[in-house]
């Protein structure tokens, strides 16, 4: 079954007919709110709102483990993770989709794994690409097969929050190799792959990161909801699509 975990901006998918809700406990605490289940396209999916339907978890506070787990437990096999993200490459602007390759991480003080512990063996996973091939390329088909134009790759950059980034420290994640930065991608990628979960992310484009573009005297906050709306319509689209898709 295709879950899909929604940030900033798509705290619920209108084009979603609702079955029922799932409250879940799990070992890692309570997930941002209940699963929602529903029908797109007479598919089956899993939905669940990051930061809580009311959007009042800041993305430090999320509790990423429950929220993968609560999704596993109820029989996700794909994960779509739908962010909110400032562009630093010139070619990013407000209103881009794309879809991340690659991903650096900054943040600090999350609970990251599911292998901690003394009592536990210590355990690796390879990361050198932190999303899944098959499901990146089945999300660029299906924003080809909704008349989307949606960007294939790009280095996310996962920072702390919850405030904005000063633009000396986008210069930073620039000169890192960084396209775009965000507060949300990081444990959640790296947890989905200790689980065996077929994870990918879209990226939306709401506004120029510090000190690039219209950003260069300050972040207007007041225009990211103006981006957004109609930017996620256009998600929601693709994702239509995306839940027809064969997962072989």
């Amino acid at each position: 079954m295709l879950a899909i975990i929604g940030g900033t901006g798509l705290t619920q998918l209108a084009n979603l007919e609702i079955t029922h809700r799932q409250v879940m406990r799990t070992p890692f605490g309570e997930p941002s709110g209940a699963v929602t289940f529903g029908r797109l396209r007479q598919h089956e999916v899993m939905f669940l709102a990051r930061h809580g339907y009311g959007h009042t978890i800041p993305p430090h506070e999320v509790n990423y483990r429950a929220n993968l787990w609560a999704l596993q437990e109820q029989g996700a096999m794909r994960v779509v993770s739908v962010a909110s993200v400032g562009g630093i490459h010139a070619d990013l602007l407000p209103g881009a989709i794309l879809v991340p390759d690659q991903i650096i991480d900054y943040t600090y003080g999350r609970a990251a794994t599911y292998f901690d512990g003394r009592s536990r063996p210590v355990t690796h996973i390879d990361f050198t690409h932190p999303y899944d091939q098959k499901l990146r390329r089945q999300i660029l088909d299906a924003a080809q097969l909704a008349g989307e134009t949606c960007l294939d790759g790009g280095v996310y950059a996962a920072t702390q929050g919850p405030r904005l980034e000063t633009a000396a420290e986008i210069n930073r994640l620039e000169r890192d190799g960084a396209d775009m930065v965000g507060m949300t991608g990081m444990p959640e990628a790296a947890l989905a792959r200790e689980l065996g979960l077929s994870y990918a992310a879209i990226a939306v484009v709401v506004n120029h990161a510090a000190g690039r573009g219209d950003s260069r005297n300050g972040v207007r906050l007041e225009n990211i909801n103006m981006v957004a709306q109609p930017a996620m319509a256009r998600v929601r689209n693709i994702l239509e699509n995306v839940v027809g898709l064969d997962v072989d």
